[in-house]
Protein backbone atom coordinates (compact mmCIF):
# COMPACT_ATOMS: atom_id res chain seq x y z
CA UNK A 1 0.00 0.00 0.00
CA UNK A 2 1.38 3.43 -1.00
CA UNK A 3 0.83 6.49 1.18
CA UNK A 4 0.80 10.03 -0.17
CA UNK A 5 1.44 13.21 1.76
CA UNK A 6 0.16 16.41 0.14
CA UNK A 7 0.98 19.84 1.55
CA UNK A 8 1.16 23.32 0.13
CA UNK A 9 4.64 24.14 1.42
CA UNK A 10 7.44 22.47 3.34
CA UNK A 11 9.73 24.92 5.16
CA UNK A 12 13.06 24.59 6.94
CA UNK A 13 13.73 26.51 10.11
CA UNK A 14 14.92 29.55 8.18
CA UNK A 15 11.72 29.71 6.19
CA UNK A 16 13.16 28.55 2.85
CA UNK A 17 10.46 27.10 0.59
CA UNK A 18 11.48 23.78 -0.93
CA UNK A 19 8.19 22.75 -2.55
CA UNK A 20 5.90 25.34 -4.05
CA UNK A 21 2.45 24.32 -5.34
CA UNK A 22 2.23 27.42 -7.54
CA UNK A 23 5.23 26.55 -9.77
CA UNK A 24 7.10 23.62 -11.35
CA UNK A 25 10.25 24.49 -9.41
CA UNK A 26 11.40 22.41 -6.46
CA UNK A 27 14.18 23.87 -4.36
CA UNK A 28 15.93 21.68 -1.82
CA UNK A 29 17.83 23.46 0.95
CA UNK A 30 18.84 27.04 1.39
CA UNK A 31 21.85 28.79 -0.19
CA UNK A 32 25.07 27.34 1.20
CA UNK A 33 23.45 24.09 2.39
CA UNK A 34 24.91 20.65 1.53
CA UNK A 35 22.42 18.02 0.33
CA UNK A 36 23.50 14.46 1.21
CA UNK A 37 21.99 11.08 0.37
CA UNK A 38 21.77 8.51 3.12
CA UNK A 39 24.30 5.65 3.09
CA UNK A 40 23.29 3.11 0.46
CA UNK A 41 20.87 5.49 -1.25
CA UNK A 42 21.19 6.45 -4.94
CA UNK A 43 19.88 9.28 -7.08
CA UNK A 44 18.05 9.11 -10.39
CA UNK A 45 16.48 11.55 -12.77
CA UNK A 46 19.04 14.30 -12.34
CA UNK A 47 20.99 13.40 -15.51
CA UNK A 48 24.65 14.20 -16.24
CA UNK A 49 25.93 17.68 -16.90
CA UNK A 50 28.76 16.50 -19.19
CA UNK A 51 31.51 16.60 -16.59
CA UNK A 52 33.54 13.89 -14.88
CA UNK A 53 34.66 13.29 -11.33
CA UNK A 54 38.44 13.73 -11.37
CA UNK A 55 40.27 11.00 -9.44
CA UNK A 56 42.90 13.19 -7.78
CA UNK A 57 43.73 10.58 -5.18
CA UNK A 58 44.80 7.97 -7.72
CA UNK A 59 47.41 9.19 -10.24
CA UNK A 60 47.75 6.55 -12.98
CA UNK A 61 51.22 5.31 -13.97
CA UNK A 62 50.46 2.04 -15.79
CA UNK A 63 47.81 0.37 -17.95
CA UNK A 64 44.24 0.38 -16.55
CA UNK A 65 40.59 0.43 -17.67
CA UNK A 66 38.65 3.65 -17.22
CA UNK A 67 35.21 3.78 -15.57
CA UNK A 68 32.24 5.82 -16.76
CA UNK A 69 32.01 9.28 -15.21
CA UNK A 70 35.62 9.48 -14.09
CA UNK A 71 38.60 11.62 -15.11
CA UNK A 72 42.20 10.50 -14.64
CA UNK A 73 45.56 12.25 -14.30
CA UNK A 74 48.11 10.09 -16.14
CA UNK A 75 51.82 10.19 -15.29
CA UNK A 76 53.90 8.86 -18.20
CA UNK A 77 57.27 10.13 -16.95
CA UNK A 78 58.21 6.55 -16.11
CA UNK A 79 57.21 5.24 -19.55
CA UNK A 80 54.33 5.18 -22.03
CA UNK A 81 51.25 3.11 -21.22
CA UNK A 82 47.65 2.43 -22.34
CA UNK A 83 44.32 3.34 -20.78
CA UNK A 84 41.40 1.23 -22.03
CA UNK A 85 38.00 2.83 -22.52
CA UNK A 86 35.07 1.22 -20.63
CA UNK A 87 33.78 -2.05 -22.07
CA UNK A 88 30.14 -2.31 -23.34
CA UNK A 89 29.48 1.45 -22.99
CA UNK A 90 26.05 3.09 -23.08
CA UNK A 91 25.17 6.31 -24.87
CA UNK A 92 26.19 9.25 -22.72
CA UNK A 93 29.07 7.50 -20.94
CA UNK A 94 31.92 9.94 -20.38
CA UNK A 95 35.61 9.68 -19.43
CA UNK A 96 38.53 12.14 -19.45
CA UNK A 97 42.33 12.04 -19.28
CA UNK A 98 45.00 14.67 -18.54
CA UNK A 99 48.80 14.81 -18.71
CA UNK A 100 49.95 14.87 -15.07
CA UNK A 101 53.67 15.49 -15.74
CA UNK A 102 53.58 17.10 -19.20
CA UNK A 103 55.45 14.18 -20.74
CA UNK A 104 52.99 12.96 -23.40
CA UNK A 105 55.29 14.12 -26.24
CA UNK A 106 58.15 11.86 -25.18
CA UNK A 107 56.11 9.10 -23.47
CA UNK A 108 52.71 8.83 -25.17
CA UNK A 109 49.39 7.85 -23.60
CA UNK A 110 47.47 5.41 -25.80
CA UNK A 111 43.65 5.40 -25.54
CA UNK A 112 42.63 1.78 -26.12
CA UNK A 113 39.26 1.64 -27.92
CA UNK A 114 38.19 -1.63 -26.23
CA UNK A 115 36.35 -2.90 -29.36
CA UNK A 116 34.48 0.38 -29.99
CA UNK A 117 35.40 3.00 -32.61
CA UNK A 118 36.91 6.34 -31.63
CA UNK A 119 35.55 9.13 -33.79
CA UNK A 120 34.26 6.54 -36.25
CA UNK A 121 37.70 4.94 -36.72
CA UNK A 122 38.42 1.44 -35.43
CA UNK A 123 41.91 2.21 -34.12
CA UNK A 124 43.30 3.37 -30.81
CA UNK A 125 43.95 7.06 -30.18
CA UNK A 126 47.26 8.48 -28.97
CA UNK A 127 47.73 11.59 -26.81
CA UNK A 128 51.20 12.93 -27.68
CA UNK A 129 51.31 16.63 -26.79
CA UNK A 130 52.76 17.81 -23.50
CA UNK A 131 50.00 19.11 -21.21
CA UNK A 132 47.25 17.56 -23.35
CA UNK A 133 43.87 16.60 -21.92
CA UNK A 134 40.87 15.04 -23.68
CA UNK A 135 37.25 14.20 -22.79
CA UNK A 136 35.44 11.35 -24.60
CA UNK A 137 31.67 10.75 -24.74
CA UNK A 138 30.19 7.52 -26.09
CA UNK A 139 27.49 8.25 -28.70
CA UNK A 140 26.63 5.07 -30.59
CA UNK A 141 28.09 2.05 -32.37
CA UNK A 142 28.78 4.03 -35.55
CA UNK A 143 30.97 6.86 -34.25
CA UNK A 144 31.68 5.29 -30.89
CA UNK A 145 33.64 7.54 -28.53
CA UNK A 146 33.86 11.18 -29.63
CA UNK A 147 36.39 13.62 -28.22
CA UNK A 148 34.19 16.56 -27.20
CA UNK A 149 36.76 18.70 -25.41
CA UNK A 150 40.54 18.95 -25.74
CA UNK A 151 43.30 21.26 -24.57
CA UNK A 152 47.00 21.24 -25.45
CA UNK A 153 49.87 22.55 -23.31
CA UNK A 154 47.35 24.49 -21.22
CA UNK A 155 48.62 26.32 -18.18
CA UNK A 156 46.92 27.55 -15.02
CA UNK A 157 50.03 29.51 -14.11
CA UNK A 158 53.58 30.06 -15.29
CA UNK A 159 55.59 26.89 -15.86
CA UNK A 160 58.62 26.60 -13.57
CA UNK A 161 60.59 24.78 -16.28
CA UNK A 162 61.26 24.76 -20.02
CA UNK A 163 58.81 22.93 -22.30
CA UNK A 164 60.38 21.76 -25.59
CA UNK A 165 60.34 19.11 -28.33
CA UNK A 166 62.79 17.77 -30.92
CA UNK A 167 65.25 14.95 -31.41
CA UNK A 168 65.10 11.71 -29.43
CA UNK A 169 63.82 12.56 -25.96
CA UNK A 170 64.72 10.71 -22.77
CA UNK A 171 64.13 11.60 -19.14
CA UNK A 172 65.95 11.27 -15.84
CA UNK A 173 64.10 11.90 -12.56
CA UNK A 174 65.01 15.60 -12.78
CA UNK A 175 66.10 16.34 -16.37
CA UNK A 176 64.97 16.01 -19.97
CA UNK A 177 67.52 15.12 -22.67
CA UNK A 178 67.14 15.79 -26.42
CA UNK A 179 69.59 13.85 -28.63
CA UNK A 180 70.04 14.82 -32.28
CA UNK A 181 71.93 12.30 -34.44
CA UNK A 182 70.89 14.14 -37.61
CA UNK A 183 69.44 17.53 -38.58
CA UNK A 184 66.33 18.70 -36.76
CA UNK A 185 64.85 21.53 -34.70
CA UNK A 186 64.91 22.05 -30.94
CA UNK A 187 61.55 23.78 -30.47
CA UNK A 188 60.89 25.60 -27.20
CA UNK A 189 57.13 26.11 -26.76
CA UNK A 190 57.42 27.69 -23.32
CA UNK A 191 60.25 29.06 -21.22
CA UNK A 192 60.39 28.83 -17.44
CA UNK A 193 58.15 31.54 -16.07
CA UNK A 194 59.54 31.55 -12.56
CA UNK A 195 61.93 34.31 -11.52
CA UNK A 196 65.09 32.27 -12.00
CA UNK A 197 66.86 33.21 -15.27
CA UNK A 198 69.24 30.24 -15.06
CA UNK A 199 66.26 27.89 -15.56
CA UNK A 200 66.18 29.01 -19.17
CA UNK A 201 69.82 28.12 -19.70
CA UNK A 202 70.41 24.65 -21.14
CA UNK A 203 73.32 22.27 -20.87
CA UNK A 204 74.60 21.14 -24.26
CA UNK A 205 77.12 18.99 -26.09
CA UNK A 206 77.97 19.85 -29.68
CA UNK A 207 80.30 17.36 -31.41
CA UNK A 208 81.33 17.76 -35.04
CA UNK A 209 82.11 14.99 -37.51
CA UNK A 210 85.53 13.34 -37.20
CA UNK A 211 88.06 13.52 -40.00
CA UNK A 212 88.64 10.78 -42.58
CA UNK A 213 91.75 8.59 -42.48
CA UNK A 214 94.44 8.60 -45.15
CA UNK A 215 95.15 5.94 -47.74
CA UNK A 216 98.22 3.72 -48.02
CA UNK A 217 100.62 3.97 -45.05
CA UNK A 218 98.70 7.04 -44.04
CA UNK A 219 97.87 8.93 -40.87
CA UNK A 220 94.89 8.85 -38.54
CA UNK A 221 92.40 11.72 -38.54
CA UNK A 222 91.49 14.27 -35.89
CA UNK A 223 88.37 13.98 -33.77
CA UNK A 224 85.47 16.34 -34.39
CA UNK A 225 85.35 19.56 -32.41
CA UNK A 226 84.00 19.03 -28.88
CA UNK A 227 82.08 21.78 -27.07
CA UNK A 228 80.16 21.30 -23.82
CA UNK A 229 78.43 23.62 -21.35
CA UNK A 230 76.88 22.36 -18.10
CA UNK A 231 74.46 24.53 -16.14
CA UNK A 232 74.40 24.28 -12.33
CA UNK A 233 70.79 23.01 -12.43
CA UNK A 234 71.49 19.84 -14.44
CA UNK A 235 73.21 17.22 -12.28
CA UNK A 236 75.59 15.01 -14.26
CA UNK A 237 79.35 14.48 -14.54
CA UNK A 238 80.71 16.75 -17.26
CA UNK A 239 83.94 16.43 -19.23
CA UNK A 240 87.13 18.36 -18.43
CA UNK A 241 86.15 20.68 -21.30
CA UNK A 242 82.98 21.90 -19.57
CA UNK A 243 82.72 25.55 -20.62
CA UNK A 244 81.00 26.85 -17.48
CA UNK A 245 81.73 29.63 -16.59
CA UNK A 246 84.17 30.67 -19.33
CA UNK A 247 82.43 29.17 -22.34
CA UNK A 248 79.30 30.12 -24.25
CA UNK A 249 76.07 29.91 -22.24
CA UNK A 250 72.82 29.50 -24.19
CA UNK A 251 69.63 30.96 -22.76
CA UNK A 252 66.67 29.73 -24.81
CA UNK A 253 63.55 31.62 -25.81
CA UNK A 254 60.19 30.31 -27.02
CA UNK A 255 61.23 29.62 -30.60
CA UNK A 256 62.76 26.93 -32.80
CA UNK A 257 66.52 26.34 -32.85
CA UNK A 258 67.74 24.58 -36.03
CA UNK A 259 70.22 21.79 -35.33
CA UNK A 260 73.05 20.79 -37.67
CA UNK A 261 74.85 17.49 -37.09
CA UNK A 262 78.09 17.17 -39.02
CA UNK A 263 78.98 14.10 -41.04
CA UNK A 264 82.33 12.32 -40.89
CA UNK A 265 85.12 13.21 -43.29
CA UNK A 266 85.55 11.13 -46.45
CA UNK A 267 88.18 8.44 -46.74
CA UNK A 268 91.48 9.26 -48.40
CA UNK A 269 91.74 7.77 -51.90
CA UNK A 270 94.78 5.95 -53.23
CA UNK A 271 96.00 6.38 -55.88
CA UNK A 272 95.11 10.03 -55.85
CA UNK A 273 94.75 12.60 -53.06
CA UNK A 274 95.47 10.25 -50.17
CA UNK A 275 94.73 12.80 -47.44
CA UNK A 276 91.42 12.12 -45.68
CA UNK A 277 88.56 14.60 -45.86
CA UNK A 278 87.67 17.02 -43.08
CA UNK A 279 84.58 16.32 -40.97
CA UNK A 280 81.59 18.68 -41.17
CA UNK A 281 80.56 21.22 -38.54
CA UNK A 282 77.79 20.70 -35.96
CA UNK A 283 75.73 23.72 -34.85
CA UNK A 284 73.33 24.60 -32.02
CA UNK A 285 72.29 28.26 -31.69
CA UNK A 286 75.47 30.37 -31.36
CA UNK A 287 77.74 27.36 -30.84
CA UNK A 288 79.61 25.76 -33.75
CA UNK A 289 81.98 22.81 -33.43
CA UNK A 290 84.48 22.42 -36.28
CA UNK A 291 84.90 19.18 -38.20
CA UNK A 292 87.97 17.09 -37.42
CA UNK A 293 91.02 17.41 -39.65
CA UNK A 294 91.73 14.72 -42.24
CA UNK A 295 94.67 12.37 -41.80
CA UNK A 296 97.81 13.19 -43.78
CA UNK A 297 100.35 10.63 -44.98
CA UNK A 298 104.05 9.86 -45.12
CA UNK A 299 104.62 12.74 -47.52
CA UNK A 300 102.52 15.47 -45.90
CA UNK A 301 100.82 16.82 -42.81
CA UNK A 302 97.18 16.35 -41.90
CA UNK A 303 94.66 19.16 -42.10
CA UNK A 304 93.54 21.49 -39.30
CA UNK A 305 90.12 21.36 -37.67
CA UNK A 306 88.35 20.73 -34.39
CA UNK A 307 91.31 18.43 -33.75
CA UNK A 308 94.14 18.25 -36.26
CA UNK A 309 94.82 15.20 -38.41
CA UNK A 310 98.02 13.22 -37.94
CA UNK A 311 100.78 13.04 -40.52
CA UNK A 312 104.28 14.22 -41.31
CA UNK A 313 105.62 17.51 -39.94
CA UNK A 314 104.44 20.17 -39.40
CA UNK A 315 101.66 19.34 -36.95
CA UNK A 316 98.13 20.10 -38.09
CA UNK A 317 96.45 22.55 -35.72
CA UNK A 318 93.48 21.67 -33.56
CA UNK A 319 91.02 24.13 -31.99
CA UNK A 320 90.60 25.74 -35.41
CA UNK A 321 88.92 28.21 -35.33
CA UNK A 322 89.96 28.96 -31.74
CA UNK A 323 87.34 28.92 -28.96
CA UNK A 324 87.44 28.81 -25.15
CA UNK A 325 87.69 26.16 -23.76
CA UNK A 326 89.56 24.63 -26.73
CA UNK A 327 87.46 22.27 -28.84
CA UNK A 328 90.35 19.94 -29.72
CA UNK A 329 94.07 19.31 -29.99
CA UNK A 330 96.85 19.22 -32.58
CA UNK A 331 97.67 16.19 -34.65
CA UNK A 332 100.89 14.26 -34.13
CA UNK A 333 103.86 14.12 -36.49
CA UNK A 334 106.43 11.60 -37.67
CA UNK A 335 109.42 11.33 -39.97
CA UNK A 336 107.45 9.78 -42.83
CA UNK A 337 110.61 8.12 -44.11
CA UNK A 338 111.84 4.55 -44.55
CA UNK A 339 111.94 1.87 -43.64
CA UNK A 340 108.30 1.95 -42.43
CA UNK A 341 107.27 5.57 -43.10
CA UNK A 342 105.78 6.09 -39.63
CA UNK A 343 103.66 9.20 -38.98
CA UNK A 344 101.82 10.85 -36.07
CA UNK A 345 98.30 10.08 -34.83
CA UNK A 346 95.20 12.26 -35.09
CA UNK A 347 94.47 14.75 -32.32
CA UNK A 348 91.66 14.18 -29.80
CA UNK A 349 89.47 16.48 -27.75
CA UNK A 350 91.72 16.40 -24.67
CA UNK A 351 95.08 15.20 -25.99
CA UNK A 352 97.37 15.82 -28.95
CA UNK A 353 97.96 12.97 -31.35
CA UNK A 354 101.08 11.01 -30.42
CA UNK A 355 104.21 11.59 -32.45
CA UNK A 356 105.83 8.61 -34.11
CA UNK A 357 108.84 7.71 -31.92
CA UNK A 358 110.81 6.50 -34.94
CA UNK A 359 110.34 5.59 -38.59
CA UNK A 360 108.95 2.15 -37.71
CA UNK A 361 106.25 2.86 -35.09
CA UNK A 362 103.39 5.26 -35.92
CA UNK A 363 101.64 7.43 -33.34
CA UNK A 364 98.36 6.61 -31.59
CA UNK A 365 95.34 8.88 -31.63
CA UNK A 366 94.86 11.53 -28.94
CA UNK A 367 92.33 10.98 -26.16
CA UNK A 368 88.78 12.20 -26.56
CA UNK A 369 86.54 13.55 -23.79
CA UNK A 370 84.05 11.65 -21.63
CA UNK A 371 80.78 13.17 -20.39
CA UNK A 372 77.55 11.84 -18.89
CA UNK A 373 75.25 14.45 -20.44
CA UNK A 374 73.34 11.67 -22.24
CA UNK A 375 72.63 9.86 -18.97
CA UNK A 376 75.67 7.55 -19.04
CA UNK A 377 79.42 8.20 -19.47
CA UNK A 378 80.44 8.12 -23.13
CA UNK A 379 83.61 9.19 -24.92
CA UNK A 380 83.58 11.55 -27.90
CA UNK A 381 86.00 13.12 -30.39
CA UNK A 382 88.98 10.77 -30.04
CA UNK A 383 91.75 10.82 -32.64
CA UNK A 384 92.57 7.97 -35.03
CA UNK A 385 95.82 6.02 -34.93
CA UNK A 386 98.13 5.99 -37.95
CA UNK A 387 99.15 3.22 -40.33
CA UNK A 388 102.60 2.21 -41.54
CA UNK A 389 104.37 0.45 -44.38
CA UNK A 390 104.73 -3.35 -44.51
CA UNK A 391 105.71 -4.83 -41.15
CA UNK A 392 105.66 -1.58 -39.23
CA UNK A 393 103.68 -0.97 -36.02
CA UNK A 394 100.47 1.01 -36.48
CA UNK A 395 99.31 3.46 -33.85
CA UNK A 396 96.36 2.57 -31.61
CA UNK A 397 93.21 4.61 -31.59
CA UNK A 398 92.22 7.05 -28.88
CA UNK A 399 92.48 5.47 -25.39
CA UNK A 400 89.04 6.91 -24.60
CA UNK A 401 87.27 3.80 -25.82
CA UNK A 402 84.83 4.28 -28.66
CA UNK A 403 85.54 7.98 -29.02
CA UNK A 404 88.29 7.39 -31.57
CA UNK A 405 89.28 4.76 -34.09
CA UNK A 406 92.29 2.45 -34.06
CA UNK A 407 94.90 2.54 -36.79
CA UNK A 408 95.41 -0.64 -38.79
CA UNK A 409 98.00 -3.05 -37.35
CA UNK A 410 101.19 -3.35 -39.39
CA UNK A 411 100.78 -5.74 -42.29
CA UNK A 412 96.99 -5.19 -42.61
CA UNK A 413 95.40 -2.84 -45.07
CA UNK A 414 92.34 -1.11 -43.65
CA UNK A 415 92.16 1.39 -40.78
CA UNK A 416 89.12 1.46 -38.51
CA UNK A 417 86.36 3.94 -39.30
CA UNK A 418 85.51 6.63 -36.77
CA UNK A 419 82.62 5.86 -34.43
CA UNK A 420 79.32 7.31 -35.70
CA UNK A 421 77.60 9.98 -33.58
CA UNK A 422 80.74 10.26 -31.44
CA UNK A 423 82.87 12.39 -33.76
CA UNK A 424 85.66 9.81 -33.86
CA UNK A 425 88.62 10.34 -36.17
CA UNK A 426 89.31 7.48 -38.57
CA UNK A 427 92.44 5.34 -38.37
CA UNK A 428 95.03 5.55 -41.14
CA UNK A 429 95.51 2.71 -43.61
CA UNK A 430 98.58 0.49 -43.52
CA UNK A 431 100.24 -0.67 -46.73
CA UNK A 432 100.84 -4.34 -47.43
CA UNK A 433 100.88 -5.37 -51.04
CA UNK A 434 99.24 -2.51 -52.91
CA UNK A 435 97.54 0.84 -52.77
CA UNK A 436 94.22 1.23 -51.01
CA UNK A 437 91.70 3.75 -49.67
CA UNK A 438 91.35 4.99 -46.13
CA UNK A 439 88.14 4.95 -44.04
CA UNK A 440 85.57 7.60 -43.14
CA UNK A 441 85.32 9.62 -39.95
CA UNK A 442 82.48 9.26 -37.47
CA UNK A 443 79.48 11.61 -37.60
CA UNK A 444 78.80 14.10 -34.81
CA UNK A 445 75.94 14.61 -32.35
CA UNK A 446 74.09 17.41 -30.53
CA UNK A 447 72.67 16.78 -27.04
CA UNK A 448 70.62 19.30 -25.04
CA UNK A 449 69.69 18.82 -21.39
CA UNK A 450 67.60 20.92 -18.96
CA UNK A 451 65.81 20.63 -15.63
CA UNK A 452 62.15 19.49 -15.46
CA UNK A 453 61.70 18.71 -11.75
Amino acid sequence: MTSTIKVNNIQNQCGQNIINENSNTITIGASGDTIALASGASQSGFGRSGSVNWQTGSIKTSTFTAANGEGYFCNTSGGAFTVNLPASPSAGDIVAFADYTRTFSSENLTIGRNSEPIGGISTDAILQVDGQSATFVYVDGTEGWINVQETQTSQTGLSPFIVATGGTITNTPTCRIHTFTGPGTFTVSQIAGICAPTRNQVSYLVVAGGGGGSGSHGAGAGGGGFREYKTPLTPYTASPLNGNPCGTAITVTATGFPITVGGGGTAGIDPGPVTGGQGSNSIFSTVTSAGGGGGGNYSGAGTSGGSGGGGKSPAAAGNTPPVTPPQGSNGGTGPGTGPKYAVGGGGGATEVGANAPNSTVSGRGGAGATTSISGSPLAYSGGGGSGTYQGGTAGAGSPCGTGGAAGAPGGCNAGTAGTINRGGGSGGRSFQTGAGNGTAGGSGVVIIRYKIA
